[in-house]
């Protein structure tokens, strides 16, 4: 094994594993990732027609929105994207009540869903059964409507660019290439942005080598409400050459991945040693219950 004999700040991960932090908890799993995903929904606000003030659309429904931690939100029609790097996870929306708050059960990300993940909830694939299921109508209405609930997504980590980038009142506004997150987890466009990448595997092509053009298509839910899906365009032409910056964000996505990923096998860990607790004081309770009536028999 190779022993580091100097300081690389711009290696992290590697650094912190010779320092002996690499294994620390981290409190959170929060991410100084921006965030990208599709708007559905326009952004309206005022302006003055014959004298008048009207409610217009600011930004358009389906607009691609950056969200910046601590920071402001931006929107696009079109952007350029640069992915890096590709994880894929499961997830699943639980609604809250009175007393607990809405939350979700993330797993951890892999290349691959033909694996078992551990989830923050101390169980596996947010609850998904491994294997195929053969007879989906012979399952119960709440197994159905629980593997309905669980979603698979694709994780896409890169650089992206904004084409003509608005703020929320809808005037321009410039913003410098940014490294994103992007949890893809519509069925559609889960395929549309996997088929880029399908092509890029098949022509050994690295994804980081590339740009990806998307904008987005409307669609209609039967109840007439819309949402909208990505239209990809992968530049197969330009090949981009790799500079020192390029590695040093490689490495970032990487290190965040791994401090996500040990944020929920630590709360795995926390989850299914409680509900262990839980069960053995229930077997204690079983033992003691057989005791007494053993003693009160005798």
């Amino acid at each position: 094994m190779t022993q580091l004999t100097t300081v690389d700040t711009n290696n992290f991960a590697a650094m912190a594993k010779a320092m002996g932090i690499a294994h620390e908890k981290t409190s959170s799993s929060s991410s100084s990732l921006a965030r990208l995903r599709i708007n559905h929904a326009p952004i309206m606000g005022t302006a003055e027609v014959n004298g008048k003030s009207v409610n217009v659309e600011v930004v358009e429904g389906g607009a691609y929105k950056l969200e910046i931690p601590d920071g402001p939100t931006h929107y696009a029609s079109s952007i350029k994207m640069r992915p890096f790097m590709q994880r894929f996870m499961h997830k699943r929306f639980i609604q809250g009540d009175a007393k607990n708050p809405n939350r979700y059960v993330k797993s951890v990300m892999a290349d691959t869903l033909d694996i078992d993940l551990k989830d923050n909830n101390g169980g596996f694939n947010c609850g998904k059964p491994a294997g195929f299921i053969k007879d989906w109508k012979a399952l119960p209405k709440s197994q159905q409507d629980l593997l309905k609930s669980i979603k698979r997504v694709r994780v896409v980590f890169g650089e992206v660019e904004l084409v003509n980038p608005v703020n929320e009142k809808g005037e321009a506004v410039e913003v410098a290439p940014t490294p994103f997150i992007w949890e893809i987890d519509n069925r559609d466009a889960f395929k549309e942005i996997g088929s880029s990448f399908t092509t890029l595997a098949k022509m050994q092509r690295l994804p980081i080598q590339h740009i990806i053009t998307a904008n987005t298509d409307e669609r209609t839910i039967p109840t007439g409400a819309k949402y909208y899906v990505p239209v990809a365009s992968l530049d197969v032409t330009t090949v981009i050459e790799l500079t020192e910056e390029d590695q040093v964000l490689f490495g970032d996505f990487m290190s965040w991945i791994d401090n996500y990923n040990n944020y929920i096998i630590n709360a795995w860990a926390e989850k299914a040693n409680a509900d262990m607790e839980d069960a053995d004081i229930d077997v204690v309770d079983d033992l003691v219950d057989i005791e007494v009536d053993e003693e009160e028999v005798a």
